[in-house]
């Protein structure tokens, strides 16, 4: 014990020797009064996966030797390691060398800016200050390192990375209306239909037309629509007799089909007759379609005289070119229009899930088997029914919803094939770029996937989500604000939130019932000193989420209340 002592002593003397040969320059070891080190902000926060800060020093007169240099080192101290950071090099005034002077007789200050790559352990820190005087050739660490920060607030980590992907539509329509026209000529100021009129080949498919529509189970006759002409030339009171003539004969052979076809109902639920005396319009039409030499001419006596028997006298009185009209224009106006509308009325719903249930959608068209799929609501029928849709048809909305269903599932793998073929068939659908941006992002391949959603703008609000999750993460909280308006979505919360918007971060989670949707609650309820917000959001949430409770303990969000014997009874 002796030996001990003594040796003690005799490095106590040495110290001493030491230190007093440094001209009391170990007198710098102790801080004096006025002296102040700080960071800001304090805590820090991390942006973008970065911390950045900003170490401020004052000193006072009548300390800094003159011959003395003071080296800085920040150094921030987590659970698992230390971090040290770059060196702030202060010196007096007689040292020759290019650092910043404090002056010996004024004293000064200094600014240090920091900046690190943020790691989850680093929530739970200090950032301390270790000093060490240089001195001739002496190094003279302080006594103890000097504590300026504490911790590190990372609420923007909160960000949820869930992908969000765009289903595509189908164009399904049930009902589908297709339409047939045959047009039946008559002989000048005749009104008979004959047999050489019937053989056209235009009629008999009207027939055919009309005949099958009654024979299918899945067509339905709506309307056939007769238009009944003269031409403009003789008598207007002849010329009327002859079109409503003409639409009688035309009633009555059409009376005819649907006997001989068994149409269900009468003619007269289907047919509907308009006629037109003098076909004007029509004449105008084919004179002005037609190659004849002089119809500037006649189109012209159409232009000058509105009266009908003035524009017929004219024109005859043009003996030659009347001829050529008589010839090759008014007999196409002397006729019976026809129109035949059905309709084609596709599976029922009931029928489409029967199909679905049965497996047995081999013979339906593509539209028909994508909208089928929208009938059930478990993704696993789903799956099958797009699956189904793809292999039979090949259509990129089918691998597209294919990989829709998967991304939902968490299904990676199934989504990877499923998008990429999709891709293959069209590169440029904005849906189709979003849900592989998707699955990229499901890969854990950040750059891929940020970029192809930069690319998919179009997609629809899936897109502006996704892409409001990585505003959040590189720090763009306004632009994240802009993206998530009206998703009513945690992260829409966080952007509001880190933009300091309380209130409006407040009323968004409010609509969020997840354990984060609570969690962000109570943050707010830390912003705004509402004890009792804090309490009961931060229960509900790791009520949700035990998870929450590890987080919340180093959360310095709630630094204020960790003394709290409330909010220590929640978290503990």
């Amino acid at each position: 014990m002796k030996s001990i002592k003594l040796n003690y002593l005799a490095f106590a003397a040495i110290t001493a020797l030491v230190l007093s040969s440094c001209g009391g320059v170990d007198k710098m070891k102790q801080l004096p009064e006025g002296t102040s080190l700080k960071v800001t902000p304090n805590p820090l926060e991390v942006h973008a996966n970065m911390v950045k800060g900003t170490i401020e020093g004052t000193i006072p007169a009548k300390y800094f030797n003159k011959k003395a240099k003071v080296e800085v080192t920040p150094v921030l101290i987590y659970e698992g390691g230390e971090l040290i950071l770059p060196v702030k090099i202060l010196q007096g005034e007689e040292v020759q060398e290019n650092n910043q002077v404090i002056p010996f007789e004024a004293g000064g200050s200094f600014k240090h800016d920091i900046e690190f790559e943020y790691k989850d352990a680093m929530i739970k820190s200090d950032l301390e200050l270790r000093l060490v005087i240089h001195y001739k050739d002496k190094k003279i660490p302080f006594d103890a390192p000097q504590k300026i920060g504490v911790g590190v607030l990372a609420t923007s980590k909160l960000v949820e990375f869930s992908p969000k992907p765009s289903m595509l539509k189908d164009n399904f329509v049930r009902i589908q209306s297709s339409e047939t026209a045959a047009q039946i000529n008559y002989v000048i100021q005749r009104s008979d239909v004959r047999k050489s009129e019937l053989t056209k080949e235009e009629v008999t498919t009207l027939e055919k037309f009309i005949t099958e529509t009654a024979k299918a189970t899945d067509k339905e006759l709506k309307s056939i629509n007769v238009s009944s002409y003269a031409s403009p030339d003789g008598p207007e009171t002849l010329n009327d007799k002859l079109s409503k003539e003409r639409g009688k004969a035309a009633e009555k052979w059409l009376g005819d089909i649907f006997k001989k076809a068994k149409v269900t109902g009468k003619p007269g639920d289907f047919v509907k007759s308009e006629i037109t005396s003098e076909d004007w319009d029509g004449f105008q039409k084919s004179v002005q379609a037609s190659d004849i030499q002089d119809k500037e001419l006649i189109l012209r006596v159409l232009s000058m005289y509105s009266d009908p028997v003035v524009r017929e006298k004219e024109i005859k009185n043009m003996s030659k070119v009347f001829k050529v009209l008589a010839e090759k224009i008014l007999p196409e106006l002397r006729r019976s229009k026809m129109i035949a509308k059905v309709d084609l009325v596709g599976y029922s719903d009931e029928q489409m899930k029967e199909m679905v249930e049965n497996n047995n959608m081999d013979n339906l068209k593509v539209e028909e088997i994508l909208y089928a799929a929208t009938l059930v609501t478990d993704y696993d029928t789903k799956l099958k029914v797009y699956q189904k849709a793809a292999a039979l048809h090949n259509d990129f909305r089918a691998h597209n919803n294919v990989a829709y269903i998967s991304i939902l599932k968490g299904d990676a793998v199934t989504a990877r094939t499923a998008i990429d073929a999709a891709f293959a068939i069209d590169a440029n659908n904005a849906a189709v770029k979003n849900n592989k941006a998707c699955v990229a992002l499901m890969e854990g391949k950040m750059d891929e996937a940020e970029a192809l959603f930069l690319s998919a703008t179009n997609a629809g609000p899936e897109v502006k989500e996704n892409l409001g999750a990585f505003a959040i993460a590189k720090g763009q909280y306004p632009a994240a604000v802009e993206y998530l308006a009206g998703t009513d979505s945690f992260n829409q919360g966080l952007s509001l939130l880190l933009t300091n918007k309380n209130d409006a971060a407040k009323n968004t989670f409010q609509k969020v019932e997840t354990a984060k949707g609570f969690y962000g609650l109570a943050i707010v309820g830390a912003r705004i000193q509402d004890e009792t917000m804090i309490l009961n959001n931060l229960r509900t949430a790791i009520g949700k989420d035990a998870t929450l409770k590890a987080r919340a303990k180093v959360d310095l969000e709630f630094r204020n209340y960790f003394q709290n014997d409330a909010f220590k009874a929640i978290i503990e």
